[in-house]
């Protein structure tokens, strides 16, 4: 399975804006923390905000914030709004194709190789959505201590 890279951009900008203390931060800056296309970056920060995960504000002091709570944006939420909430694995039952196959059987859920990737995809999401942003960053303070305030300073010392 490969993920879209805005997955990782997405994830690192909600981070980033838990710690940007409520302030709205363009999509420039989000995306000169990290030296990134601010077009691409924008693209992704757009499909955050139509998920409800962010908020777009208009104006001088505009930008993007967090829509909601960091405690209740899970890194499922930004997989899902970026890559889709479709599953990684798509059973195209070619056992129907095989020898002694019933026509009308649902090999989507009696395949073993189907079976095994669905239990799979379930793990992963489970995994994912017990993990959210406010844990993510929790765990970089507490491996990094200056994190949220090297974080603002950056933001104020990037241009718009």
């Amino acid at each position: 399975m490969k993920m879209n890279e805005g997955v990782e951009w997405a994830m690192h900008s909600c981070v980033n804006l838990s710690w940007a203390s409520g302030e709205a931060v363009t999509a420039k800056r989000l995306a000169a923390f990290y030296n990134l296309p601010t077009a691409y970056l924008n693209k992704q920060l757009q499909a955050l905000t139509r998920a409800g995960i962010l908020t777009s504000v208009s104006g001088p002091k505009g930008g993007f914030q967090l829509a909601r709570d960091p405690r209740n944006i899970s890194l499922l939420d930004i997989v899902v709004a970026i890559d889709g909430p479709d599953d990684a694995f798509r059973c195209m039952e070619i056992l129907k194709e095989g020898p002694g196959a019933d026509a009308r059987a649902d090999y989507t859920k009696i395949c073993v190789i189907s079976q095994a990737m669905h239990g799979a995809e379930l793990t992963y999401r489970r995994e994912l959505a017990g993990k959210s942003i406010a844990d993510i960053a929790a765990e970089v303070v507490r491996l990094n201590p200056a994190a949220p305030d090297n974080t603002r300073n950056r933001f104020a010392n990037l241009r718009s």
